[in-house]
């Protein structure tokens, strides 16, 4: 069962069922870089001053520091640096605060609070807290996907409320929309959209209107070259297929991951070189170009198989072609044998065995 963020009902005019949802997305684990604390190096006493002591005292040897080209140290991978940690405090005295005596406070004015206790808090909880009420519903392609925030599953919470989303959602699925409501979650009312998947249901939180920027793209007048857009409408169609985010890997996080794990071992990473794309000159000519080189999405695997199947048989025939070169130089040696022997016979000659092939 999945773990629940928000329990409640979800109503449709006077029905209802109780339901909970679960986050549909998870957190990626990525490296995470903590602040730490790296004392700074001492400073190194002038060249005079070390000769000047060392005509009094013997002085050992010590290790220095070697930099790399890069000028940072090598000795700094581990044991010299401190996870910084943050508490409360007094910025006044700068003593540590408990954590008892923190509570939450608008400022109205530069210094000047007003606090909120968590029970003046609860009793602020509107039917939406504990209420999803499907007021409208609309198209699915009507909610500009810029609106949506987080993705939910809305689980049935009990028997009777699996029979009710059976209900409800075929009824959304066959009509072809999707129902809004209302959620107030971590303090905030939020718009959110339901939609069918199946016989159970998603739900996204949309964000409000003042949330959402108006695009400032600019004019977009002139003529388009019917041309150029056929060219591009193709290039198109070839990378066209199914979306598999499987495919996808974090490459900075790949990278981030083999520059820690060398400097956990003292190496050094050199910096990638990152290509800067030339500015395209002459549009329609790297349209061209472009298309000429394309190979379609859905037919990239197959090419690559059988681009090493061709390879494979390629591969077979040269061993073919040369096992037959080696079949028909060993029988035209047999036959030169023959020959020889015959005009020996004849002649009252032998062959000599080092003419016949090994």
């Amino acid at each position: 069962m999945p773990r629940a963020s928000w329990r409640g009902f979800l109503r449709l005019s006077l029905v209802s069922c109780p339901v909970y949802l679960s986050p549909a997305t998870s957190r990626a684990k990525p490296i995470r870089l903590h602040q730490v604390w790296r004392p700074a190096p001492p400073v190194e006493e002038p060249e005079a001053a070390v000769l000047d002591r060392g005509r009094e005292e013997q002085v050992s040897e010590q290790p220095t520091l070697q930099r790399d080209a890069a000028g940072e140290e090598d000795a700094d991978q581990t044991g010299v640096a401190t996870r910084v940690t943050l508490r409360p405090h007094d910025p006044t005295t700068g003593e540590e605060i408990e954590k008892n005596e923190v509570v939450k406070g608008y400022e109205y004015s530069r210094g000047q609070f007003v606090t909120l206790t968590p029970e003046e808090l609860k009793a602020l909880d509107v039917e939406s807290s504990k209420i999803i009420d499907l007021e409208a519903f609309a198209p699915r392609g009507d909610v500009d996907p810029v609106y949506f925030d987080a993705p939910y599953y809305l689980y049935p919470d009990g028997p009777i409320a699996v029979e009710t989303l059976r209900v409800i959602g075929p009824a959304m699925a066959e009509v072809g929309v999707a129902g809004l409501g209302r959620l107030t979650l971590t303090r905030r009312e939020r718009m959110v959209m339901v939609e069918p998947r199946g016989a159970r249901m998603a739900l996204f939180t949309l964000r409000a209107t003042d949330e959402v920027r108006t695009p400032q793209f600019g004019s977009a007048e002139g003529d388009v070259d019917p041309e150029m857009v056929a060219v591009a409408s193709a290039i198109i169609g070839q990378r066209t297929g199914k979306f598999d985010p499987s495919t996808f890997r974090d490459r900075y996080q790949d990278a981030l991951r083999q520059l820690v794990e060398a400097k956990m071992k003292g190496l050094t990473i050199k910096p990638r070189a990152v290509s800067t794309p030339t500015p395209v000159i002459d549009l329609m000519a790297a349209l061209k170009r472009s298309l000429a080189q394309e190979t379609p999405t859905a037919k990239r695997a197959t090419a690559q198989s059988e681009i090493h199947q061709s390879d494979a048989r390629s591969a077979s025939g040269c061993i073919a072609a040369a096992l037959d070169r080696r079949s028909k130089k060993e029988n035209r040696s047999r036959e030169q044998v023959i020959c020889q022997r015959t005009e020996a016979a004849q002649k009252g000659m032998t062959v000599s065995d080092r003419q016949q092939p090994g």
